[in-house]
């Protein structure tokens, strides 16, 4: 049995029925004009803290995603390929114009910062990886 959603948000249930098909022989129907997906991948950028973040007590990585869609990408952190989860915060999809945004922040601690060489932001999307990463310039 089929639903297919009025625009007044009611429900008509057509029953198909096949009879004498085949086994190798496809059954395909089509209602209306169907959905249009554009898939388009995010634009991922790592912003590494300021010289005068560096000089205090803690550190801030920024990580920006943008003109992607569909909406659902995730965000995760690793500092030389551990996965870190404390101190992240993302925050949620924006969309505008079709395309969505969002950002996620890595805090960490002067020792911790000091501790680790590569970060990486990696995004999740449409089942692809995408990533940008920070090396610190006394490793290049």
């Amino acid at each position: 049995m089929l639903e297919f959603p009025t625009e007044t948000h009611q429900y008509h249930i057509i029953k198909l029925v096949v009879v004498n098909q085949a086994k190798n022989e496809a059954l395909w129907y089509t209602f209306g004009g169907g959905t249009k997906l554009t898939i388009m991948k995010p634009s991922v950028s790592l912003l590494p803290p300021s010289s005068l973040q560096i000089s205090g007590d803690s550190a801030a990585l920024l990580c920006l995603l943008s003109s992607y869609s569909p909406q659902g990408a995730t965000v995760s952190w690793t500092l030389d390929g551990s996965e870190v989860t404390e101190g992240v915060q993302t925050s949620a999809e924006s969309e505008r114009d079709g395309r969505y945004s969002r950002s996620s922040v890595l805090s960490l601690s002067k020792a911790r910062w000091e501790g680790a060489d590569r970060f990486v932001c990696r995004v999740r999307h449409d089942g692809a990886d995408h990533e940008a990463s920070f090396l610190k310039s006394s490793q290049c």
